[in-house]
């Protein structure tokens, strides 16, 4: 007498434990097409939602992990990028007074403010 193999024994205890737990070996087949049809789409639902927004939710709590335990990022950035336009400004500044041949900038020839340029009445 052939006996079915571990696997196919497995599965179906699993298919029975399933029909056990939601009681649908007492459902008629349609019903239970209906029943299955609605559990796979809201599973679906929820791992193609897991899968797209999760990342992104991880993402956001891992920085303020990072904001609750370091502080502000923000101040460190700025006072670099600051330092970087100090510098990049004083070696800007040393080669057109080397091009020019001044050793005096007058300041409103250059820009004033946030990029804006300074305009003379």
């Amino acid at each position: 007498m052939l006996y079915p193999s571990s696997l196919l024994r497995w599965l179906q205890r699993k298919r029975y434990q399933y029909e056990v737990t939601f009681s649908l070996y007492m459902l008629t087949p349609v019903e239970k097409f209906i029943f299955n049809s609605v559990l796979f789409l809201l599973l679906s639902l929820l791992i193609i939602a897991a899968s797209l927004y999760l990342p992104e939710h991880i993402t956001i709590i891992a920085n303020r992990i990072v904001y609750y335990f370091l502080g502000d990022d923000d101040s460190r950035t700025n006072k670099a990028a600051q330092q970087v336009l100090s510098t990049s400004s004083h070696i800007i500044r040393e080669a057109s007074t080397q091009l020019l041949g001044k050793n005096t900038i007058n300041p409103a020839d250059a820009l004033a403010g946030r990029g804006r340029g300074y305009m003379e009445p």
